[in-house]
């Protein structure tokens, strides 16, 4: 079983690909995950403000993904990959709750487990290139 953390962020990772791919809402759509495998008072919080943060902020995030990642349009990146990406630059440039190297191996995990044989480098990558923009 995952940490409550990353169970929160797997939540959150759900929420957005689903919000993303067929625009269900976003409150529902954790609410609905939620009920199929209930969660502590800490997780659901975690990913809401998860959720919250990256919706609130989406626009802003994929700048940073075009900037970081010229060469892949935000659009035509694949969805899972876009996601994760949204969600560990709200963690790394919005929400500084969680140290950069925690949010960007959090993020390869991530990727490792729903995404391609591509996803993890392709996410390591680009998260990458954001710290380094973010310290430089």
């Amino acid at each position: 079983m995952p940490s409550g953390r990353r169970r929160a962020r797997i939540l959150a990772l759900q929420t957005l690909y689903e919000v993303d791919t067929v625009g269900h809402p976003p409150d529902e759509t954790l609410d609905r995950l939620l009920a199929r495998t209930p969660a502590s008072e800490e997780v659901a919080a975690f990913a809401r403000e998860l959720v919250t943060g990256v919706l609130e902020n989406r626009a802003r995030i994929d700048e940073v993904i075009a900037q970081a990642a010229p060469a892949y349009p935000v659009r035509q990146l694949a969805a899972i990959d876009r996601n994760i990406l949204r969600l560990a630059i709200h963690e790394i440039l919005m929400n500084n709750e969680t140290p950069v190297r925690a949010a960007i191996n959090e993020a390869v995990e991530l990727a490792k487990k729903f995404g391609s044989d591509n996803s993890a480098r392709f996410v390591n990558g680009v998260l990458g290139s954001v710290s380094a923009m973010a310290a430089g």
